[in-house]
């Protein structure tokens, strides 16, 4: 067993109020990691679960509004390729050249971003630009 203690000190504008100690727990049977290795390992797992929970909530590939289980099927393929779609854009963003390490970060954002912030910022607002700032329109 690690256990984490944190000592959160709260403050209300030039007011410092009682510092709030909280204890974390990490329960392992492997004898061979350290215990910051075991508070790493249970960090990563927490973020794959804020992942799961994302595609529960922010996506809704788990509330699918239809009645029938191949509906609910199609439903949960076209949530899988949208979140695939929003990993591979950000895993295809360039980091090489002069501003490599920002362009890093940019990627490591996007990959992180929650489906409902990322549906907003790359695709609706743009859209919404295309749609009112007198593009051109193609006649094809």
């Amino acid at each position: 067993m690690v256990v984490l203690k944190k000592t959160i000190e709260v403050r209300r504008g030039q007011l410092e109020l009682e510092p709030e100690t909280v204890f974390f727990f990490y329960i392992t049977n492997r004898d061979a990691d350290s215990p910051s290795a075991v508070v790493l390992q249970a960090n990563q797992r927490c973020n794959q679960e804020n992942l799961l929970a994302q595609l529960k909530g922010g996506v809704h590939s788990l509330r699918a509004p239809v009645d029938t289980l191949v509906a609910n099927w199609a439903y949960m393929v076209m949530t899988a390729i949208a979140w695939s779609l929003k990993a591979w854009l950000a895993l295809v963003l360039p980091t090489k050249g002069r501003w490599s390490e920002r362009r890093e970060e940019e990627r490591d954002r996007v990959l992180k971003m929650e489906f409902r912030t990322f549906l907003n910022w790359m695709i609706r607002i743009p859209a919404q630009v295309l749609r009112t700032g007198g593009a051109p329109s193609c006649a094809f």
